[in-house]
């Protein structure tokens, strides 16, 4: 598996999802990021995810929004190949 970094440039999110802010998490004044190890599948979809950094009571809600990411495919000597990268998601009180 490839890391993103150095020469091997981070794929282009094509498509966003906003993560659900769980209403016992908002209620409780809950905030911060979450961060989250992703693996990006040849096609741009996120295959895999591990929390690491996790914020109690928040960490579902990310994982299930950055499953619906979408990123441009990662291209190395031209194909297509997977990758791990690290995202965040940021839980804010508007």
């Amino acid at each position: 598996m490839l890391r993103i970094g150095g020469a091997l440039k981070a794929p282009e999110r094509v498509k966003y999802v906003q993560p659900v802010y769980p209403p016992d998490a908002r209620d409780a004044g809950v905030t911060g990021v979450v961060i989250i190890e992703a693996i990006v599948d040849e096609t741009g979809r996120v295959a895999q995810t591990k929390v690491l950094r996790s914020v109690p009571g928040l960490d579902q809600a990310a994982v299930d929004a950055v499953l619906q990411w979408e990123y441009t495919p990662t291209l190395l000597n031209g194909a297509p190949v997977p990758v791990l990268m690290t995202v965040t998601v940021n839980f804010t009180m508007q």
